[in-house]
């Protein structure tokens, strides 16, 4: 009997080790998954920190040129506060939240876009040095956007592609790890632009 027991209490002991470690096997790579989602979102929100920070030398350049052009100077002033000011918490990953946070960079990007066409308009402008190493670091940090914004559709895809298989979406919902979203392209990107001459 007591043999008998002694083994009882050994394969149970061998079970809740087998189970602990197959939980704590599980949570603890979703915890790194889930973290390597925020440092990519961080370095997403970094590369769109550096556009921010350019801007204003930007506007300064282009303000010395095309002074009267104030209404696009200051769309693009607007934008970028509104930019700056619409930040997400890599925890809060949610759809919503996404969308808000690309609609502001999208009106960012478009007032940009404004300015570099009301650019065309001053040779002067065009041929000044600041201005054109401006722009330079502009268009490689519009790059940089991309590629990071990639980076974390990628991280994204991975974490969400583990928390919903089983088991492990056993553990996720048990332990509260959720969806994160993605980057989408804004609307109206999959049609050309029309170029008219």
């Amino acid at each position: 009997m007591k043999k008998t027991l002694l083994i009882v209490l050994g394969v149970f002991l061998v079970l809740g080790i087998i189970v602990y470690s197959s939980v704590k096997n599980n949570y603890n790579s979703m915890v790194g998954l889930e973290e390597g989602v925020s440092a990519q979102w961080s370095q997403v929100e970094n590369v769109y920190q550096r556009r921010a920070d350019l801007i204003p030398n930007l506007v300064a350049t282009v303000k010395g040129y095309a002074a009267h052009e104030k209404e696009t100077l200051e769309g693009v002033i607007n934008a970028r506060a509104k930019a700056t000011s619409t930040n997400i918490n890599a925890d809060k990953l949610n759809p919503a939240m996404l969308q808000q946070f690309q609609q502001a960079q999208g009106q960012l990007s478009s007032a940009l876009s404004r300015l570099m066409v009301v650019v065309e308009k001053y040779p002067d402008l065009k041929a000044n040095q600041n201005f054109r190493d401006l722009q330079a670091q502009l268009e490689g940090t519009e790059n940089r956007i991309t590629t990071e914004r990639r980076r974390f559709n990628e991280m994204a895809k991975n974490y969400n592609t583990v928390i919903r298989k089983f088991p492990k979406n056993i553990f996720a919902g048990m332990f509260g790890f959720e969806k994160k979203a993605y980057f989408k392209a804004q609307a109206g990107a999959e049609k050309a632009p029309e170029v008219k001459f």
